[in-house]
């Protein structure tokens, strides 16, 4: 009797825990052979063994074979945080840096808290800046717009398939929901602090953006939450939450302007303009973080 596929899929796993990628990536395809028939029944599962056997192409040097089948993959269930991530890094070794750049950014639309993806947009970054020069964002191709659904649904970790360089492991079901869950409701009370915000109510926004902080750690909400802050002439709040939002996402543009908002009314000049420096270095033609550099240098 033939293996299952899903037997077939376990067997791979092994092979790849045990560094054997060649004899694994044979096993993913058996087990893709097996799918075929079932056609957009078996997608998911589909997507996840594509996803598996591009983790060994990519661990084998074969980068055009990984961007292939995570690309298949993508096709299958979009947004996948883990064929972006392995497609990200097989263009960067073939030296597609803006194709890199794209995917990466994709996965942190996905899940912010990647410590991979940001590590990867920060490596793009400098490689396009020293390729391209200070316009290199204008010879990017679009960066899609990830809808809430895939994030959610990303935001469970994966069972199945091994991550960049990790072998699969299994979370307890129970607590994936409850991730899951909890990421729901984060997102939930952040859109009531947006509320609040629009009426004005910022004392109201700062509570609700405070649960769901408990929740998740988005670099959105505390940039949301420190623009309250600052609204409030709560300066030293509002530097620590985009603190906060910069550890999450180095590049964020707001979290660096309102963290300099706040710096400039704690008469911290200095780090203020620093701050300005490093924004403008992302987007050098900021008219706002201009207006405050000039300001600055007044002050």
């Amino acid at each position: 009797m033939a293996a299952s596929p899903g037997a077939l899929r376990r067997a791979g796993n092994e092979e790849f825990r045990r560094g054997q990628y060649g004899p694994a990536a044979q096993l993913y395809s058996r087990a893709l052979e097996q799918l075929e028939a079932a056609g957009d029944a078996a997608a998911e599962e589909r997507s996840v063994l594509l996803a598996n056997r591009a983790a060994c192409y990519l661990k084998d040097g074969a980068c055009s074979l990984c961007v292939a089948d995570c690309t298949s993959a993508l096709e299958l269930v979009p947004f996948g945080i883990k064929p972006l991530l392995r497609r990200a890094a097989a263009y960067e070794a073939l030296e597609r840096y803006p194709l890199a750049y794209v995917d990466y950014k994709t996965a942190l639309q996905v899940d912010c808290s990647v410590q991979a993806a940001h590590d990867g947009v920060n490596r793009m970054t400098k490689a396009l800046l020293e390729k391209d020069g200070v316009n290199w964002r204008q010879k990017l191709p679009p960066i899609p717009t990830v809808p809430v659904s895939a994030q959610t649904r990303w935001s469970i970790p994966s069972a199945q398939a091994p991550g960049a360089n990790t072998p699969p492991a299994t979370a307890p079901q129970g607590e994936r929901d409850e991730t899951a869950a909890g990421m729901e409701r984060a997102k939930v009370l952040k859109e009531e602090g947006n509320e609040f915000v629009k009426k004005g109510n910022h004392k109201k926004a700062v509570e609700k953006y405070s649960e769901s902080l408990k929740l998740n750690k988005e670099c959105a909400t505390y940039t949301n939450r420190a623009l309250c802050y600052l609204t409030m002439k709560q300066y030293k709040e509002a530097a620590q939450d985009c603190t906060e939002a910069l550890k999450l996402d180095p590049k964020s543009v707001k979290a660096l302007y309102r963290r300099a908002q706040a710096l400039k009314e704690l008469k911290d000049y200095k780090s203020s303009i620093a701050d300005i420096k490093s924004l403008l270095k992302i987007e050098p033609k900021n008219t706002a973080a201009l207006r405050l550099l000039q300001e600055l240098n007044r002050a």
